[in-house]
């Protein structure tokens, strides 16, 4: 069985618009499952830079799929093996709500794998 690794990874700025109210990280943290692949989510890891805790929101189809609080000046790793399939075309971004008027840096990595 052939499978290739993707990533979602880097380091980010943001401003929170509040907890209840998560907004896109970057255009960069969005992926699309290629027609004829199942994906899977490996694991996720984070770090927050600020005084508050913050939460990244995994949204599959514009729906929110996973929540990973961070709590201040923190980091946090979730192992997500086999949880679920991520079927053809499903579309999956990276959100962060944070306290409005919080800004500070994330550093994001979801491992994912295309089977």
């Amino acid at each position: 069985m052939h499978t290739t690794s993707r990533f979602l990874q880097g380091i980010y700025s943001f401003e929170g618009q509040g907890l209840c109210k998560p907004v896109p990280i970057d255009p960069a943290l969005t992926y699309t499952v290629p027609p004829g692949v199942t994906g899977q989510a490996l694991y996720f890891r984070g770090g927050n830079s600020t005084e508050e805790m913050i939460t990244i929101v995994l949204v599959r189809d514009g729906q929110p799929m996973r929540y990973f609080p961070i709590g201040a000046r923190a980091g946090t790793h979730v192992p997500l093996r086999v949880v679920e399939d991520l079927i053809s075309h499903t579309q999956i971004e990276l959100h962060v709500a944070a306290p409005e008027g919080c800004a500070g840096r994330v550093v994001v990595d979801l491992g994912l794998l295309e089977v």
